[in-house]
């Protein structure tokens, strides 16, 4: 099919096929990650008019695969795998020549790799250009941290070593409440197991430990790293496809499978061709009722639809994205990976300085000031620059399709609220790294009390479940009286971490017919359950829930007419 692998960074996808005895991958298009990590573990990739050739009994020269790629990439492809590559690179039996770009107006992107690239590889990049840059940041989670060390200690021996550990973590997030769910209950001891091999990493590599205390995590990965880790200027590399929720906070980021990071992990580095851009202006001010996952909606039903969005950065900037707070701009930077995007990067003001150093004790405004890259005028961006006036922006959900009629569930599926017409609804979920930050939790506390002053709760027959995206927004949601809030109209509140988003968690649908409006990432047939998901905002999600049907938002919309 197309875009095989889309929408996630686990190397699984791929490991499963090359385990199995896979040497070839056969598919129309594929997603970017997917490929990456297909490339760094030895599978090659063709499509169907490869399929019919081999069939046909005849010989395809290695040279056909790796046409069209970087020069790095090709020899990554011609030696087996990244490993292979990085150990004949270590021992100077490759040479990686200089990009030979020279002095040019560049992007956000291309001014943020172009900083970390490593001595003789020049000073300025443009796209296509094979190169090796260093990478400042990442972290990984149970479901990955075994694999990466596993990988680790086969090509490096027990012994390995890491090069900056300190700005490097583990997370025990993603399977939290995993056993609590009936598919998943069966995998408790392969869970439990996860989480010891993490641990065990984590304490022999020195990289900070986010695992869970008494049951109960510190948060959801992205959200955390935003929170304590991540930097304006850094790269970011992690092993979830979510990792480009980072571009919020002025970093370049963007998800990668277990052998790119157990590579970049021991060497500091990483190779890649630099990838192409495309550039969102953002102009005016959102209604009231309208909220940035509204705005991402919008681009994936327009440009991530026609494919403009594909394999490149999402690039955001103007003063429309200055007038969304810190949390709204995350949602943004969240989502490039459901529009097949390679990775997010904005511009940062001191509002966003400020969010970031009130969460660093020590770190001050004017030291984050001076790690900001800005573009450069006149830079280029090869998917153009696309101006999107927020006043214009209305409530929009993604519908599940029908993928049994050759429609597929996709966040892409973008519609008006008005154009679905009457959706009943058995669950609303509010959550996920997309959903669970501080302002999200306002938007969902906004609407209860608004059903609340109403004399209106949760009805019978409806579930509604708001989960943290860390405990410092727990904290944050407590401190304002939202918690009880939630529990007095019926809402039930779930603990830090993922969840219902991944189908291990509170939150999933159990039946076909259950029908859910949910403010995660991704509507894809199966992922949160067996029923239909819609995806839409919070403040939509809330007043859904308490209307028990999918509708929009209004101020004072629970209120007995007049």
């Amino acid at each position: 099919g197309a875009q095989k692998g889309v929408g996630s960074s686990r190397e699984t996808a791929a490991q499963c096929e090359v385990f199995s005895g896979s040497k070839l991958a056969i598919a129309s298009s594929f997603a970017p990650i997917h490929a990456r990590n297909n490339i760094n573990i030895g599978q090659l990739m063709g499509d169907h008019a490869m399929l019919a050739r081999l069939e046909a009994g005849e010989s395809i020269a290695l040279s056909e695969f790796t046409r069209g790629h970087d020069a790095i990439t090709a020899l990554i492809i011609e030696h087996g795998g990244l490993l292979p590559f990085c150990a004949r690179l270590a021992k100077h039996e490759l040479v990686v020549p200089a990009t030979g770009t020279g002095p040019r107006p560049m992007n956000l992107t291309e001014k943020i790799l172009a900083a970390k690239l490593l001595p003789g590889q020049g000073t300025h990049v443009k796209p296509g250009d094979a190169v090796l840059v260093k990478v400042d940041a990442g972290y990984s989670h149970e479901f990955t941290t075994a694999q990466v060390d596993f990988f680790l200690a086969a090509e490096y021996g027990a012994d390995y070593q890491l090069q900056n550990p300190a700005k490097f973590a583990v997370f025990e997030d993603h399977l939290i409440y995993a056993t609590g769910v009936a598919s998943m209950a069966k995998y408790a001891d392969k869970i439990e197991r996860l989480r010891e091999l993490q641990r065990a990493f984590a304490a022999r590599t020195g990289v900070r430990n986010y695992s869970a205390i008494d049951g109960v995590s510190p948060g959801i990965c992205h959200q955390v790293a935003r929170e304590h880790i991540i930097d304006p200027g850094d790269f970011v590399q992690a092993t979830d496809s979510h990792t480009c929720m980072g571009g919020a906070s002025g970093a370049l980021a963007w998800g990668v499978g277990s052998t790119e990071y157990a590579a970049l992990l021991h060497w500091g580095f990483t190779p890649l061709a630099v990838p192409e851009s495309i550039r969102f202006e953002l102009t005016g001010r959102l209604r009231a009722g309208v909220t940035a996952k509204d705005v991402m909606l919008h681009i994936l039903a327009t440009y991530a639809r026609r494919e403009e969005t594909l394999n490149r950065v999402m690039e955001f900037g103007g003063e429309g994205l200055f007038a969304l707070s810190p949390d709204e701009r995350a949602t943004l930077a969240n989502m490039a990976t459901e529009c097949s995007a390679r990775g997010s990067v904005m511009e940062v003001d001191d509002t966003m300085l400020r969010w970031i150093a009130e969460r660093r004790p020590g770190v001050s405004i004017d030291a984050l000031r001076a790690k900001v890259v800005m573009p450069d005028p006149g830079a280029h961006h090869d998917g153009g620059v696309h101006r999107i006036d927020l006043t214009a922006i209305q409530p929009m959900v993604a519908t599940p399709g029908d993928p049994d009629r050759g429609i597929a569930s996709d966040p892409k599926n973008g519609a008006l609220i008005p154009e679905i017409g009457q959706v009943k609804i058995d669950i609303a979920y509010g959550g996920s790294c997309t959903a669970g930050k501080r302002d999200d939790i306002d938007m969902y506390a906004r609407v209860m009390a608004d059903a609340e002053r109403a004399g209106k709760r949760i009805p019978e027959g409806v579930h509604f479940y708001i989960q943290f995206g860390s405990q410092e927004v727990e904290a944050y949601a407590r401190a304002q009286g939202y918690i009880d809030l939630f529990k007095r109209t019926g809402v039930e509140v779930i603990k830090p971490g993922c969840g219902a988003c991944i189908g291990c968690g509170p939150g999933v649908s159990e039946r076909g017919d259950q029908v859910t409006v949910s403010a995660i990432n991704r509507n894809y047939k199966g992922r949160s359950g067996p029923g239909r998901l819609y995806l839409a905002s919070p403040l939509t999600v809330a007043a859904s829930a308490v209307s028990g049907e999918i509708v929009e938002y209004k101020d004072g919309m629970f209120a007995p007419k007049k």
